[in-house]
C-alpha cells in the first residue's frame, strides 16, 4: 500500500523538552554530558555552559536564528546554527522540532527542514507558511529576531529520498508541501543526480509559490528537471484522475507527494487502482480525524492532582497541557507511542477511529479525547 508518513502540524499544542538529536548514535557526546552533571552538582551544567556559549547545553539541544528570509508574502525562511550535540546526517525530506519562547512559555511546532544536509555551512532552514490559525508559525514569519535562541528537537520522519535516487521520479506537491521536496532537490543538484525529474507544483496563485526563484533556476540548468507550475485560481485544482494528461509516464515514476488532504487521497486512490501502491510516498501534514460525537467530560490527572472540563475533540494531551501538566509527547500524531499512559477510569474515544477504550487501557494521549469523565495515570 501507499506508504503514508505524517509530521506534527502547524497548530498542536505546546510540548516539552525535546531529546537530544544523535544521543544514540553518539555515546561520547552523551557521557561528556553525564560527567559535566556530576562534577558541577548542585549548579546544573546549563548554568556553567551558558556562561561561555548560550548554544551549549548539557539537558537540550539548541540553536541561533541567523537570518529570517522572505519567501512569499506569508512565508520565510529561518537559518538556524544548531548548537552543541546536532549531527548533520539527517535526511533529506526530514522534519524537526522548534521552540521559541513567546510570553515566558515555549511553544513547539514541527516543520519540514528545507537545506541539504552538509557539515561544511554548520546550518539548517526551515521554511514557514503563516497560518492564519497559527499562533507560533505568524511569529516566526513575523516577529522571530535574528539572533534569537530556540529549542530543537532531532530530525525524524521516513518521507525521504534514498540515495542513490530513482532514475525516474514525480514530484506533486501543493502549497508549503513543497518544503520536503525543496530538501530532496537541493540535495539531488548537490549530489549531480538530477536525472528525469517531472515536478508538478500547485499554488494558488503565482505570486505564492515558495521558492519559485529558485526553482526557475533548477529548469534552466537541469534538463533533468521539469516543473509545470500550476495556478490554482484561474486554472484550478489539479485533476489526479487525468494526471495523464500532465505525466503520460506517472506509472513508470517514484512519486513523492505532498500538500493539501484532498490531492493527497485522490493520488493514494489512483496509485492503488493501479495496482503501484508502492512507488507512492505520501507526507501527510495532519492526521485524519473521525467525526466527533459524545459531550467529552471531566479528565483527572492522578498523579498531578490536575482536573480539565474538556470537549469531546480536544486531544488529552491538549487537555493535561492546558492545566501545566507535563504530558510525555513524541510524534504528537498517534504512531511513535512514546504518549502512551494509562486509563484508570472512565472512557475516552479514539479520534481517528471513534473506538473507545476502558478503564485498564493504555492510550494514547494525542489522539485520544474523553468520552464522559475520566482519570488518566499522570
Amino acid at each position: 500500500m501507499a506508504k503514508n508518513y505524517v509530521k506534527v502540524s502547524a497548530n498542536v499544542a505546546d510540548t516539552v523538552r525535546p531529546t537530544v538529536a544523535g544521543a544514540k548514535q553518539h555515546p561520547g557526546l552523551s557521557a561528556l554530558r553525564t560527567i559535566a552533571g556530576r562534577i558541577t552538582t548542585p549548579l546544573l551544567p546549563d548554568d556553567y555552559l551558558k556562561l561561555a556559549n548560550p548554544l551549549w547545553s548539557a539537558r537540550e539541544l539548541r540553536g541561533r536564528v541567523l537570518d529570517v528570509r522572505r519567501e512569499t508574502e506569508d512565508s520565510a525562511t529561518l537559518v538556524i546554527k544548531p548548537g552543541w550535540g546536532f549531527t548533520f546526517d539527517y535526511r533529506p525530506g526530514q522534519y524537526i522540532g522548534i521552540g521559541v519562547q513567546i510570553e515566558g512559555r515555549w511553544r513547539w511546532r514541527s516543520y519540514s527542514l528545507t537545506s541539504t544536509p552538509s557539515r561544511t555551512t554548520r546550518t539548517i532552514t526551515i521554511t514557514v507558511k503563516a497560518m492564519p490559525e497559527g499562533f507560533l508559525s505568524t511569529h516566526l514569519v513575523d516577529g522571530l529576531a535574528p539572533g534569537t535562541i530556540v529549542r530543537l528537537a532531532a530530525p525524524q520522519g521516513n518521507f525521504v529520498m534514498p540515495d542513490p535516487a530513482p532514475p525516474k521520479v514525480l514530484f506533486l506537491t501543493g502549497g508549503s508541501g513543497i518544503t520536503p521536496v525543496m530538501s530532496m532537490l537541493r540535495t539531488l543538484a548537490r549530489r549531480d543526480q538530477i536525472t528525469d525529474i517531472v515536478h508538478v507544483h500547485s499554488a494558488p496563485t503565482e505570486s505564492e509559490v515558495m521558492f519559485a526563484g529558485e526553482l526557475g533556476e533548477l529548469a534552466r540548468r537541469y534538463d533533468g528537471y521539469e516543473l509545470r507550475l500550476r495556478s490554482t485560481r484561474t486554472q484550478g485544482r489539479l485533476d489526479v484522475t487525468r494526471l495523464d494528461d500532465e505525466v503520460p509516464d506517472w506509472r513508470e515514476r517514484q512519486t513523492w507527494a505532498c500538500g493539501p488532504e484532498g490531492m493527497l487521497d485522490a493520488a493514494q486512490r489512483a496509485w492503488s487502482a493501479a495496482g503501484l501502491q508502492d512507488r507512492l510516498y505520501l507526507e501527510r501534514f495532519a492526521v485524519s480525524k473521525a467525526a466527533v460525537h459524545g459531550q467529552g467530560g471531566t479528565v483527572e490527572f492522578a498523579r498531578s492532582g490536575e482536573t480539565v472540563t474538556v470537549d469531546a475533540a480536544t486531544p488529552l494531551m491538549d487537555a493535561g497541557e492546558q492545566v501545566g501538566v507535563r504530558m510525555p509527547f513524541g510524534c504528537r500524531m498517534g504512531i511513535c507511542q512514546s504518549c502512551v499512559v494509562g486509563l484508570v477510569d472512565g472512557h475516552v474515544r479514539d479520534l481517528r477511529t471513534g473506538d473507545e477504550r476502558e478503564p485498564g487501557s493504555r492510550i494514547q494521549t494525542c489522539i485520544s479525547a474523553a468520552s464522559g469523565d475520566c482519570v488518566l495515570d499522570v
